[in-house]
């Protein structure tokens, strides 16, 4: 499962933070890190992140992206995705 987080959109509430902290990190007051490639096993805490985001900022992307042809539009290396703002 991939994840992206709008870092411009995060207020850096860090519930995602305490329901999967195995996949995201509050780094500071406000930076937020996280693992854009999340393991499956993770899924469950994920999805609980996801809807507790009070901004709505982490999208979850389950396709394998070679079969998706919308991503094409999107020029984003996936080492590029996770950060500290």
């Amino acid at each position: 499962m991939r994840l992206v987080v709008d870092l411009n959109r995060c207020q850096g509430y860090a519930q995602c933070a305490f329901l999967a902290p195995d996949v995201f990190t509050l780094h500071g007051e406000e930076a937020l890190l996280y693992t854009p490639h999340a393991d499956e096993t993770q899924r469950e805490n994920v999805a609980r992140a996801v809807a507790a985001c009070p901004v709505q900022a982490i999208l979850v992307d389950d396709e394998d992206r070679s079969d998706r042809s919308d991503v094409s539009d999107v020029s984003v290396d996936d080492e590029d995705l996770s950060g500290v703002r």
